[in-house]
């Protein structure tokens, strides 16, 4: 490279940093006029509405838009877990995940339902709560006429159709459709 052509370069190099420390964003998204201080960041963000994912998983070859939730998405193959929590020692894949779960050391509950005041910790669990005062049930079992509001609940209303009965008691082999209902009995021997 000839010696302006660097000096070029590096003043491109220091007005984008100084366009970023002063936080002055000169490059405009024309779709949804989000603007940026940086080519490449615009560039980034141009993706939401193109749909272009040009990072590939050699895995599964599921397509993502960033190169670094590719990255995170490989861990899932990898196995590797190098969020670790200070207060249990669990490991988890994504930093996501290890924000929720230190939400169970510190009892922090930052999601609350408008219309009854509950509160929980993750958002997940608040949006399944809102359904109960919508009176939202949207799954629908195949077999009969029941809706649930969780997948969870259909799962385990569909083994009364299927006859399957996962849940086996460590003392006797009785089997039950539920949970719940296989700890209540394993009471029974821990009576006697």
């Amino acid at each position: 490279m000839s010696e302006p052509d660097q000096r070029f370069n590096q003043s491109e190099d220091l007005e984008s940093e100084a366009r970023r420390k002063t936080g002055k964003k000169n490059h405009q998204c024309f779709q949804c006029g989000k603007s940026y201080s940086q080519a490449g960041s615009l560039n980034r963000h141009m993706r939401i509405h193109t749909g272009e994912k040009p990072h590939t998983c050699a895995q599964c070859e599921k397509r993502f838009d960033r190169l670094e939730n590719l990255k995170e998405h490989e861990r899932i193959h990898t196995g590797e877990k190098p969020y670790k929590c200070l207060q249990c020692e669990k490991r988890f894949t994504h930093l996501g995940n290890l924000k929720e779960h230190e939400r169970i050391h510190t009892g922090e509950k930052p999601f609350h339902c408008t219309q009854c005041g509950r509160s929980f910790t993750l958002s997940r669990h608040l949006k399944e709560h809102k359904k109960m005062h919508t009176g939202e049930k949207p799954f629908k079992c195949s077999q009969c006429e029941r809706s649930f509001i969780q997948l969870g609940n259909l799962k385990e209303h569909e083994r009364i159709h299927t006859g399957k009965k996962p849940h086996k008691c460590s003392q006797c082999e009785k089997r039950f459709f539920r949970l719940g209902n296989m700890k209540l009995h394993e009471r029974v021997h821990k009576a006697i």
